[in-house]
C-alpha cells in the first residue's frame, strides 16, 4: 500500500512539473504578446551561408521573431501590427557600408561631385554650375575625377582656367590625389622650393613647378589650411549623412576615417537619441598615443549602437610589423589601406608576424582595405591568416582606361580579384569609399556583379555580392552575432526593394530603396 501511495505521489509530481512547464511554455509562446511589424509578400533572402529565402518576416520590438511562408507569418498578426506589404519585391538585410569616412562624407555632400563625369567639359560643367551658385564659399571642394577625363595628368593650368578667383580642391575617384588650381597652392605655401613629404610626391613639370596634383601624403599639405568646421557645422552634417544613409537602405556603417572628435560626436548623438544607424569607429592609430587606446576601448566597447575597437593604418609605413603587432597585443583589429601587390604583401606579412607572435589564439580579423591589385600566390593567405579583403567596387564602374594602361595587360586582369578571393575562402566587405565615391550600396552591387570586358572573369554572383554588403561586413566588424542576416534573434534591420532583384539584371538595375527599418522601426518610407 505505502509502495503504491509513494508511485501515486511521483506521478503527481510529475504530472504538475509537466503542466507547470506547459503552462510556462504558453505564457513565452512566439504567438503570444504583441507583433509590432510584419513584412509579407516578399522574396526575403536572407544573406546566410545557405542563401535561405523566405516570404516574410515578423518583428518584435528590435529584435527578428520569425521568418518563414506567408501562412506562418501572417498568424502572428495582431490589431495593433503594422503590416508592410512588399508586393512581390525584394527584402535583405540592412545594408553595411564596410568603408566610409562618414562625417567628412555628410560634410562633402554639398561639395562639387564629378563622380561619373568623362570629360573635362564635363568636368568644367559641373564645377562652373556650383561655384555660380555659390559665389560666398571661400573654397571649392568636392571630388570624384577619373585620370580617363584628362588626355594627360590634370593641371593647375586647367583648373585655373576655370576657377581662378578662390582656392580649389578636388579629390580623386581613387582618393589618392589631390588637383588643386594656383590659388589654392598659394594657400598652402607650395612652391619650386617645397620638399616632397615622405609617404607623397607634389607633381611637377619640367621646371620643377608644382603642376597641381598632390599625391598620398603630399595631399595634406593643402587639407591642413582648409578652413576647420565648427563642431556644430560637424554635428549637422552627421544628421545628413544620417538622413542620406537612411534613404539608400544604410542601417550600419564602418566609419574607417574617422578623424579626431568624431567619436565624441557619435556618442553625443547617442545621448541624445538621434543616432539611428550603427556605427562601428576606427581609431586613428596616427593621432592617438598607444596609451590612449586602452581607455578609447574602455569609453567605447561592444555595443549594438556604437563601438570602436578597430585602429586604421596609413597606406604609407602603416604595415610596420612591430605596430601591427603590438596593435594586436592590445586586443585591437588592425585596419590596413593596401591597394596593389606590394601593399597587399606586406599587409599580409605583418598580419602573419602578428599571429606568430600572438598570446591568445583567438583571430583578430584583420582587414586589409581598399584591396585592388593582389598577387595570385596571396589570394589563399587571406582564408588563412582570417584577413577581411575590404573592397570599394564602385572604383571600377569610373573608368579603368588609363589605370588598365598604367597596370599594364600583365597585372590588369587582377584588378579588384573579388571572386577569386571569395573562391580562396577570403571573407569580403563592400563599401563605398565615401566621400570619394558615392554612398550607394545598390551601385556597389551591380558593380560588382558587372564587370567591364577585362574583368567579367571577377564578377560575383548577385547573393555573393549582397552578402559582402551584409553579413560579410557584419563578420568584419565581428557583428556577425546580432545583424546582418535575416533570422530569428537578430536586431531587426531591413532594406525593402521596389523589385525582386533576382528576376534579372533589368530588375536589379530598376531596384530603389522602398523603405528601411532601422532597429524595428521605419526610418525611411520612399515617397509615393
Amino acid at each position: 500500500m505505502a509502495a503504491r501511495l509513494a508511485t501515486l505521489l511521483v506521478v503527481a509530481i510529475v504530472a504538475a512539473t509537466l503542466i507547470a512547464g506547459l503552462i510556462v511554455g504558453a505564457q513565452h509562446d512566439d504567438s503570444s504578446g504583441p507583433v509590432d511589424l510584419i513584412v509579407h509578400n516578399a522574396k526575403v533572402y536572407s544573406a546566410d551561408d545557405l542563401g535561405s529565402t523566405a516570404e516574410a518576416i515578423a518583428i518584435r520590438g528590435n529584435t527578428i521573431l520569425h521568418v518563414g511562408s506567408e501562412r506562418e507569418i501572417m498568424r502572428y498578426r495582431r490589431k495593433q501590427t503594422t503590416v508592410i506589404d512588399a508586393k512581390g519585391a525584394s527584402v535583405i538585410p540592412g545594408f553595411e557600408d564596410a568603408h566610409v569616412s562618414f562625417i567628412a562624407g555628410g560634410r562633402a555632400r554639398d561639395g562639387v561631385q564629378l563622380f561619373g563625369a568623362s570629360t573635362l567639359d564635363e568636368i568644367e560643367a559641373r564645377l562652373t554650375t556650383w561655384a555660380e551658385a555659390r559665389p560666398d564659399a571661400p573654397w571649392i571642394s568636392g571630388g570624384g575625377w577619373s585620370y580617363d577625363a584628362f588626355a594627360d595628368l590634370p593641371s593647375r593650368a586647367q583648373l585655373d582656367a576655370i576657377v581662378s578667383d578662390r582656392p580649389a580642391r578636388l579629390l580623386s575617384q581613387d582618393g589618392r590625389a589631390l588637383w588643386v588650381n594656383t590659388k589654392a597652392l598659394e594657400a598652402a605655401g607650395i612652391s619650386r622650393r617645397t620638399p616632397n613629404p615622405k609617404g607623397g610626391a607634389i607633381v611637377r613639370d619640367r621646371r620643377g613647378q608644382p603642376t597641381g596634383l598632390l599625391k598620398d601624403a603630399a595631399m595634406a599639405l593643402v587639407d591642413r589650411v582648409l578652413p576647420q568646421p565648427a563642431r556644430e557645422e560637424r554635428a549637422r552634417a552627421l544628421q545628413l549623412a544620417i538622413r542620406d544613409a537612411q534613404q539608400r537602405g544604410i542601417t550600419s556603417v564602418q566609419d574607417l576615417g574617422a578623424a579626431s572628435g568624431d567619436l565624441d560626436l557619435y556618442d553625443s548623438a547617442r545621448d541624445a537619441g538621434r543616432l539611428s544607424l550603427r556605427v562601428y569607429a576606427a581609431v586613428p592609430a596616427g593621432h592617438t598615443p598607444p596609451q590612449d587606446l586602452d581607455s578609447i576601448a574602455r569609453r567605447y566597447p561592444d555595443d549594438p549602437l556604437l563601438k570602436t575597437g578597430v585602429v586604421a593604418l596609413p597606406a604609407q609605413g602603416g604595415a610596420d610589423p612591430q605596430t601591427v603587432a603590438a596593435l594586436d597585443a592590445r586586443g585591437w583589429q588592425v585596419a590596413l589601406d593596401a591597394s596593389d601587390e606590394r601593399g597587399v604583401r606586406l599587409a599580409l606579412d605583418a598580419f602573419a608576424a602578428a599571429a606568430r607572435s600572438a598570446a591568445s589564439a583567438k583571430p583578430r580579423r584583420h582587414r586589409i582595405e581598399g584591396v585592388d591589385l593582389i598577387d595570385p600566390e596571396d589570394l589563399p593567405r587571406f582564408a588563412t591568416l582570417g584577413v577581411v579583403a575590404s573592397m570599394q567596387p564602385l572604383d571600377t564602374a569610373g573608368g579603368l582606361f588609363t589605370w588598365s594602361k598604367l597596370a599594364g595587360p600583365e597585372r590588369a586582369p587582377f584588378g579588384w580579384a573579388a571572386r577569386s578571393l571569395s573562391a580562396a575562402g577570403a571573407h569580403l566587405a563592400f563599401g563605398s569609399g565615401w566621400p570619394r565615391l558615392p554612398l550607394e550600396p545598390l551601385g556597389t552591387v551591380k558593380a560588382a556583379v558587372k564587370r567591364d570586358e577585362m574583368h567579367t572573369h571577377e564578377e560575383l554572383t548577385l547573393k555573393s555580392a549582397i552578402n559582402a554588403c551584409t553579413s560579410g561586413a557584419a563578420w568584419a566588424s565581428l557583428d556577425e552575432h546580432r545583424k546582418g542576416t535575416i533570422k530569428p534573434g537578430m536586431l531587426a534591420d531591413l532594406v525593402v526593394l521596389s523589385t525582386d532583384i533576382f528576376r534579372g539584371p533589368a530588375a536589379l538595375e530598376a531596384a530603389e530603396v522602398a523603405m528601411t527599418i532601422f532597429d524595428g522601426r521605419i526610418v525611411y518610407r520612399r515617397p509615393s
